[in-house]
């Protein structure tokens, strides 16, 4: 039986077909403004508004610009193909500990490590995805958890990562010239933060012309019906195994950016619960569709450290804020307009884990 759902005032909505309505020059106009407000965001005016209990310049490189990077990478792989990846973590972590052995062990610089990095996260994407692939539904969801979980295993069982000590004296990006937002140190996060941001406009750029590509249409095919794409002579499994090293490859990226700012790492850093989180921001933000994914990392990384004053209760207050969230915009915060069409007619999924999908199953 479904329950009814709450009607109340679109104001996302409405705003949602002015943005439609607006000509591509305001849309630009608008891009430019946001950007500029993300680079003012450290400062200190900001930080007594946004979190007056926390250090704003550390949170907003970490969790909120990390958590940012990472969503728009998994959203390739849940949003765009609808493939329900329960293990984004383990390519986190692949850039952590690249960034951390070829920095610590082989002294390679941070620009060297980054596409290093970013590689070996991709290859793990299709070491992972070759084999799992053809699985749908729940049974890829549990084999990508449990890649997530052997990574981090792996990591406190061998000798050359650190083992449950991790890796310590990890070296810092290269200072640029005597600009101070641009001296990579220990105490002032706001270096790495703009490092992060200038990571996140250049995949979001990239992701951007691969939606409006064709490995972007293919990837809408394959997540609204896998069989029909396939029927259609869409390579399924190729462009799947696309979706997983994309978003390998930004996760991957996200984990060296971040093991550049911390010095050291451990295996601890990579729990399943970030997984979690970075899933809650797509699907949050509105699955597949960028502004949304951005504003949902934005929200999971920030409302904690906006309720800390609360203390211990400060969980309680974000999982109801979350809860909320989901009664009265279970298709997000900013969905695209295909998802939004999907939760009114009553068949929105992730793919062939997809309402119709169940329903179809489930009749005779």
């Amino acid at each position: 039986m479904r329950l009814p759902r709450v009607q109340l005032p679109d104001f996302v909505g409405a705003a949602g077909a002015v943005w439609q309505r607006t000509p591509t020059w305001g849309k630009w106009v608008i891009g430019l403004a946001v950007l500029v407000v993300a680079v003012l965001a450290p400062a200190d005016s900001v930080g007594r508004i946004m979190a007056p209990a926390s250090d704003w310049k550390s949170i907003l490189f970490f969790p909120i610009a990390v958590y940012i990077l990472l969503a728009v990478g998994l959203n390739i792989v849940v949003g765009q193909a609808g493939l329900l990846d329960l293990g984004y973590v383990a390519f986190f972590a692949i850039g952590g500990y690249s960034m951390a052995l070829l920095g610590v062990d082989q002294h390679w610089s941070f620009w060297a490590i980054l596409p290093a990095g970013i590689a070996a996260a991709a290859v793990a994407g299709v070491v992972l995805g070759a084999p799992t692939l053809r699985l749908r539904g729940d049974y890829l969801a549990i084999v990508t958890l449990g890649f997530g979980e052997i990574i981090r295993v792996t990591a406190n069982n061998l000798t050359f990562t650190g083992g449950p000590r991790g890796i310590a004296g990890i070296p810092h990006p290269p200072s640029v010239g005597h600009v101070k937002a641009l001296q990579y140190g220990v105490l002032d996060p706001k270096p790495y933060y703009y490092l992060t941001l200038a990571a996140i406009i250049l995949v979001v750029f990239v992701v951007r012309r691969l939606e409006n590509s064709r490995v972007g249409r293919a990837w809408v095919a394959i997540r609204e019906d896998e069989d029909a794409a396939q029927l259609m002579g869409v390579p399924t499994f190729k462009f799947k195994l696309w979706a997983f090293a994309m978003g390998a490859a930004i996760g991957g990226m996200a984990g060296v950016v971040w093991a550049s700012k911390v010095i050291s790492i451990t295996p601890d850093n990579f729990q399943f619960i970030l997984s979690v989180l970075v899933l809650s921001a797509v699907v949050l933000g509105g699955s597949g569709n960028l502004p949304g994914v951005i504003l949902g990392g934005f929200l999971v990384a920030w409302l904690p450290e906006r309720f800390r004053g609360f203390a211990s209760h400060r969980d309680l207050i974000f999982g109801g804020a979350l809860v909320a969230l989901m009664i009265f915009r279970p298709e997000g915060i900013l969905p695209s307009r295909r998802r939004r069409a999907e939760m009114e007619e009553g068949q929105a999924g992730l793919g062939t884990l997809g309402a119709a999908d169940v329903t179809a199953e489930a009749s005779p």
